[in-house]
C-alpha cells in the first residue's frame, strides 16, 4: 500500500446552531446547537471542543440517540433536504410529501400549513459569522435573510434581507378535491427587496427575476452569481462543508454504485485513512487499494500473534468490516478536511467498543471540524465522554405521531456524578422511550 501523510488543513468552517419546523415527523420548531457550554464543566472536557478566534467555543461532536422511528433520520433529512435550496437552485418552494402530516388538510395546498421555517448559524474559515433565515411555503419564499458579522462579540449586519410583500392569489377551480398537480392559481405575488449597499441596475435585475407565479430560487443564490463576497462563502460552507449522509442501504454499497467517486477516492490512499480504517480490527496490518472496485476488491491484510500474514478480499470480509471502511472517509473528511459531518446510524453495525473508540479518536485529535451522529446505541448516554451539550434525544409522542428534538443540557437535575444516564432515558426520566 503506498500511503502518503496529509498535513492538517486549517480552517473553522463549524456549524454554530441549527433550527428547522413542519418537516416530516417534527412539526414544532427543533433547535439543535453546537456551543460548548458557558459553565467550567467544559474544563473536565477540554478535548471535546475548540476556540476559535471570533470568540466561540464549539463542540466537536454530538450524538442523538433515540428510538426507531422517532425521527433520527429526520434530522439528518431535514440537513440534506436544506442543503438542496442550494444545490438545485432553479426553485424554493415547499411539496406536499415534506410537510408534517398533521398540517395536511385536504387535498387542497392553499388549506394545508405548507410553511417550513430554516435558521442557521455557521463561522467561516476568516472567522466571520453567518445567521441565515429561509422561510418558504407552497408558492416559493416567504422570507429570506442573510447577515454577517466578524466577532461574537458584535451585533450582525445584514447582507440580504426579502420579504414578501404580497401574496393575493385564488383558485381557478371549485372544487374542494384537486390533486397536487392540477392545481391552478392566479394573482400575484411581490417582494421587498433590502440588501445594503446594491445599485439600483443590480437591484432591478434580482426583481426582474420574481415571475407571477412559479416558484423562484434563493436571493443568496442570485447575489453569489452577480459576485456578492458574502454570498458566495456562506453557501460555499453550506454546500462544500455540510455532509448530511442519510442511506437506507449499506452505505459501503451506496459509495460503490456512486457514478461520482472524486469525492474519496484519494481519501482512501492516504496513511491516516488507514490508520482510522484499522480501529475495526486491530489485527489488520495493510490494505491495498483495488481502484477500479474499491469496496469490492481492496484487499485487506491481518497479522496473526506468531507474525504470519493473510489477505482476504474487502467483499468477502464481515459487514462490518465493509460498512466501517465507507464511514472512515467521513470521519477522515471531519479530522482532515474539517467538514461537518451529520451520520445517521453509522454505528448500527458498530459494536459500543469500537463506536467509542471513534469518538475519542475523533476528540483527541486538533481539528476544526464536527461529527454528529445518530445512534440507537444507549451507551453513550455516558457524561464520563460527553458533556450533556453534546447529547441529544429524539423523541416521538405516541398520540400525534410527532417527533421533538431536545438536549440532556435541559435536565439541570442531572448531575455529571450520575454515572447511568442510560438508566434514567430508559425508564423515560429522560423522555420518550420505545416502552411508551
Amino acid at each position: 500500500m503506498a500511503k502518503q501523510n496529509v498535513d492538517l488543513i486549517g480552517g473553522d468552517n463549524m456549524l454554530i446552531s441549527y433550527k428547522y419546523n413542519n418537516f416530516l415527523s417534527f412539526r414544532q420548531e427543533a433547535e439543535f446547537t453546537m456551543l460548548a457550554p458557558s459553565s467550567k464543566v467544559k474544563s473536565r472536557f477540554p478535548n471535546n471542543y475548540v476556540e476559535l478566534e471570533n470568540g466561540y467555543q464549539v463542540l466537536k461532536d454530538a450524538v442523538i440517540v433515540g428510538e426507531n422511528a422517532g425521527g433520527k433520520s429526520n434530522f439528518v433529512r431535514s440537513l440534506n433536504y436544506f442543503k438542496n435550496f442550494f444545490v438545485d437552485s432553479d426553485s424554493a418552494n415547499v411539496s406536499k410529501n415534506t410537510i408534517n402530516n398533521n398540517n395536511i388538510n385536504g387535498k387542497c395546498p392553499l388549506k394545508s400549513d405548507f410553511d417550513q421555517i430554516f435558521e442557521m448559524e455557521l463561522t467561516n474559515k476568516g472567522g466571520r459569522i453567518f445567521r441565515y433565515l429561509l422561510h418558504v411555503d407552497y408558492m416559493g419564499i416567504v422570507e429570506e435573510k442573510l447577515e454577517a458579522k466578524e466577532k461574537k462579540t458584535v451585533s450582525y449586519k445584514p447582507v440580504l434581507h426579502v420579504k414578501r410583500s404580497e401574496n393575493n392569489y385564488e383558485c381557478e377551480s371549485d372544487r374542494d378535491n384537486c390533486k397536487l398537480d392540477e392545481c391552478k392559481l392566479r394573482g400575484v405575488m411581490s417582494y421587498q427587496l433590502t440588501i445594503p449597499g446594491i445599485s439600483d441596475e443590480i437591484k432591478k435585475m434580482l426583481e426582474e427575476t420574481i415571475e407571477d407565479i412559479n416558484p423562484i430560487g434563493l436571493f443568496t443564490t442570485k447575489m453569489a452569481l452577480l459576485g456578492n463576497k458574502l454570498a458566495i462563502e456562506f453557501i460555499g460552507i453550506v454546500k462544500n462543508d455540510i455532509c448530511p449522509e442519510s442511506v437506507p442501504l449499506n452505505y459501503d454499497f451506496v459509495l460503490s454504485v456512486q457514478k461520482d467517486n472524486s469525492d474519496y477516492k484519494e481519501i482512501l490512499y492516504k496513511n491516516e485513512f488507514f490508520e482510522i480504517f484499522k480501529m475495526v480490527d486491530y489485527s489488520i496490518s495493510d490494505i491495498k487499494i483495488d481502484d477500479e472496485k474499491p469496496f469490492m476488491e481492496t484487499l485487506i491484510y491481518r497479522k496473526k500473534k506468531n507474525g504470519d500474514t493473510f489477505s482476504r478480499k474487502i467483499g468477502a470480509d464481515s459487514s462490518g468490516v465493509r460498512e466501517f471502511f465507507a464511514w472512515a472517509i467521513q470521519i477522515y473528511k471531519v479530522i482532515y478536511e474539517n467538514k461537518i459531518v451529520i451520520a445517521d446510524e453509522m454505528d448500527r453495525v458498530l459494536n459500543p467498543i469500537l463506536s467509542d473508540r471513534v469518538i475519542t479518536f475523533v476528540n483527541s485529535k486538533k481539528h476544526f471540524g464536527q461529527f454528529i451522529f445518530t445512534s440507537h446505541n444507549i451507551l453513550h448516554l455516558d457524561l464520563k465522554n460527553y458533556m450533556k451539550e453534546q447529547i441529544y434525544f429524539v423523541s416521538k409522542d405516541v398520540e400525534t405521531l410527532e417527533s421533538e428534538l431536545y438536549s440532556l443540557a435541559d435536565f439541570p437535575e442531572v448531575r455529571y456524578e450520575t454515572t447511568k444516564i442510560y438508566e434514567f432515558y430508559m425508564k423515560g426520566i429522560l423522555g420518550g422511550t420505545a416502552s411508551e
